[in-house]
């Protein structure tokens, strides 16, 4: 690749050269040295380590314990929830990894309305979500209300009429953060709960639930905590009101006395009544690799480093003249730079062709993903770089 710019080169170097977490980018698979991976915040590499876990899984627990070997893996789902709760600020209890982040969703916007009836509220049947929120979360409210009668409200400016409130800490596109414990308190003044999605937070920014009054939470795991392609998603649910949570979807792994295979479904006790069917030992195990390292790093210090590479993104933005949505002060932006460029589709595309390896949102969005574990000053300097030279038709 043709680099004009020595000095910002030599800049990226030296914060690599300080980079305090570096050296975990040698934990990770790294098959192409040549190739600058900026989409980390859809699908983080892979760990080493998980190769090593599902080779021990396929070969000695399945391939030798067999059935047996459910004897350890019975209680995965929490094990790795519990593994994950100090990076989201969780209690012991608090959090289970399971299914995915629309499953889990579902379960907890369900739980969420069924617990505002139950606390008065019956008249409600407002849900609250951002007209551009993730998709997915967007689909899941829409079938929610259509099957409950139950109003969807675009935007949060007036939540006096919703019941529940479903949004992203960090929006998917722009990488805005919201303020969790402001936005959490405002609901709850308006009388509504809310179900946080942390797709895009979780692994990459420091996040204190409990602090922040959140009850109810969901978010996936093979983003910055790389978990692999459709590893399972988590769930959060504080203490207070585990024992009120309603289970829409009863699956034999939420029943209680789960082997005596009776008549009538009564729900486990705590976190696990979200639990529905027989997990997915081999995508938790991977997703268990992915959070350890996580936890062993620092999420004080991923965090850190995640503002610090965005912040030099966003300074070679300037320097190039690449016009960007993402905001400016640390707080309030996660762990990606959102370019805006009117050709930003073909733009992806060849960045891919220089090997340079982004995504692109609609309608004129590239968005570069930096993970902190992985990626280095150099990566998004190069990744920049190419794309300020593709942009002026070089």
């Amino acid at each position: 690749m043709d680099r004009s710019v020595p000095s910002t080169r030599e800049l990226a170097m030296k914060l690599d050269l300080a980079d305090e977490l570096a050296r975990w980018r040698e934990q990770f698979v790294i098959r192409d040295p040549e190739l600058v991976y900026l989409d980390g915040n859809s699908l983080g590499r892979t760990p080493k380590r998980t190769l090593e876990r599902m080779r021990e899984v396929l070969t000695e627990e399945w391939g030798s314990g067999l059935i047996r070997s459910w004897a350890r893996w019975l209680d995965m789902p929490q094990r790795v929830g519990d593994r994950l709760a100090p990076l989201l600020g969780a209690r012991p209890g608090e959090v289970v990894v399971h299914d995915s982040t629309s499953i889990n969703l579902y379960q907890l916007v369900h739980g969420a309305l069924a617990m505002r009836e139950e606390r008065g509220a019956g008249r409600r049947r407002g849900i609250a979500v951002a007209e551009n929120e993730f998709p997915s979360d967007r689909y899941v409210v829409d079938g929610i209300a259509e099957a409950t009668g139950c109003t969807v409200h675009h935007g949060f400016d007036r939540l006096e009429e919703a019941a529940v409130v479903v949004r992203s800490l960090v929006d998917y596109r722009t990488s805005e953060v919201a303020d969790l414990a402001v936005e959490t308190a405002r609901a709850r003044a308006a009388g509504a709960m809310v179900v946080w999605d942390l797709s895009h937070a979780a692994g990459v920014l420091e996040i204190d639930l409990a602090a922040a009054g959140v009850e109810l939470a969901v978010g996936c795991t093979y983003k910055y905590l790389n978990g692999g392609p459709g590893a399972p998603a988590f769930s959060y649910v504080a203490t207070e009101i585990q024992g009120a949570i309603r289970q829409p979807i009863q699956g034999w792994f939420g029943q209680e006395e789960q082997f005596a295979m009776g008549p009538a479904y009564r729900p486990r006790v705590g976190i696990t009544r979200l639990l529905v069917g027989t997990p997915s030992i081999l995508a938790l195990t991977a997703a268990e690799a992915g959070i350890e390292l996580a936890a062993e790093a620092g999420i004080g210090a991923i965090a850190a480093k995640a503002a610090a590479l965005t912040a030099y993104g966003m300074d070679l933005c300037d320097r190039f003249g690449l016009a960007t949505a993402t905001p400016r002060e640390a707080h309030r932006r996660g762990g990606h730079v959102a370019v805006v460029h009117p050709e930003a589709r073909a733009l992806t595309a060849a960045l891919a062709r220089r090997k340079v390896i982004v995504d692109f949102r609609e309608p004129d969005i590239v968005r570069f993903g930096m993970s902190p574990l992985t990626t280095r000053f150099i990566d998004v300097c190069e990744g920049l770089t190419v794309l300020a030279e593709l942009a002026a038709g070089r």
